[in-house]
């Protein structure tokens, strides 16, 4: 961490300057390149709201800012670990380890401040930070009743879905919903024990092994991707839930192949694309992967399996990763946005052919 901290001292409004290019620049189909490394520390997550600002959440504390042009800036934390400055300004406030971040309906930016088990919320405009969920103490309870009471076992990742806001609720084994409108939670998936579900099984009687990362289709189908359970799964519109991918044994396997043959190793984040295909990112593999829902394969799209930081400026599947957290797609240009947390950077792949 002592480089990693020597960087992230660098005066942000220096680190704009030092970016590669503009956020929406368009990167060679299939071609890797960084977008921003100076000044990060474990990022783990990028998201984008449509003013054309990508968002950074970084697990060392911090969330960042980068506008259209690529200038840098802070919007909440620093590199402590708290949990602090609720209803004030985002940059004197406290976070503990963000995983995950989404632009909401309301175009505020909701952060799964995971170790302190709760949602925040930011208004990027004003800058003040709140708290949305949780009461930040760990535990479980809540359910029925107003989502700022209710007791979460770390946070790790969040969707929006209709008026509803989805909480991977990873500690507890379930993912729980908060009706927008009302405020209320509720659980939508998991009883709580830990196990590999029953296919076609109502997805609130079944176990989960530890629920990581959540998104949804166009169809409203939730996928779930499960890290210790090196799998993905998904609960239908009628609530009921299956294994999509992954054997549930860890391993590096089945590239090309038939989805429910391949393994996995600690997946620790999906993201949904237009298609309905689902980019896994398989972090300790050290590659970014496809599932195909229309034929139920696995591909990489992503990454060497080599863990290293080489390869920059040639193909994806010759990029070196380590362990990476998150790949988000730019809605402007379809390019890959990969964060490539243990190398403290983050890719930028220009969107890939098709077959």
């Amino acid at each position: 961490m002592g480089e990693a901290n020597r960087r992230a001292k660098v005066a942000l409004a220096v680190v704009a300057g030092l970016l590669p290019a503009a956020l929406h620049a368009v990167e060679p189909a299939g071609r890797v390149s960084v977008f921003v490394s100076e000044g990060l520390v474990e990022p783990f997550a990028v998201a984008f709201d449509g003013s054309g600002t990508a968002y950074v959440a970084e697990m060392a504390g911090r969330i960042l800012a980068v506008d259209s042009k690529g200038a840098l800036r802070l919007l909440a934390g620093k590199l402590d670990k708290g949990l602090s400055g609720d209803d004030g300004p985002g940059t004197s406030a406290l976070l503990n380890g963000p995983h995950h971040l989404l632009v909401g309906p309301d175009g505020l930016l909701y952060v799964a401040d995971t170790f302190n088990n709760c949602v925040r919320r930011i208004d990027p405009k004003t800058g003040v930070i709140t708290r949305f969920a949780g009461t930040g103490e760990k535990g479980f309870g809540g359910d029925g009743g107003p989502a700022r009471e209710a007791r979460f076992s770390g946070v790790f990742s969040i969707a929006f879905r209709g008026n509803g806001l989805y909480v991977c609720d990873l500690g507890n084994r379930r993912v729980r919903a908060v009706d927008l409108a009302t405020g209320r939670i509720s659980t939508v998936a998991g009883n709580g024990d830990t196990g590999v579900p029953r296919d076609g099984e109502p997805a609130l009687s079944q176990p989960l092994v530890d629920p990581r990362a959540i998104a949804f289709d166009s169809k409203g189908q939730l996928y779930i991707c499960e890290r210790g359970g090196h799998a993905l799964r998904v609960v239908d519109a009628a609530g009921k839930i299956r294994t999509v991918a992954g054997t549930g044994e860890k391993g590096f396997s089945g590239d090309g192949g038939p989805a429910l043959e391949a393994r996995f190793d600690g997946p620790k984040h999906i993201f949904v694309e237009a298609d309905d295909s689902v980019l896994v990112t398989d972090t300790e593999n050290h590659v970014v992967r496809r599932y195909s829902p229309r034929d139920g394969t696995v591909t990489r799209v992503v990454g060497s399996g080599r863990k290293g930081s080489g390869g920059l400026g040639g193909p994806a599947g010759e990029c070196e990763l380590d362990r990476p957290h998150g790949a988000e797609i730019d809605p402007k240009t379809g390019a890959i946005f990969v964060s490539d947390s243990g190398n403290n950077r983050i890719l930028r792949v220009g969107r890939p052919a098709r077959p």
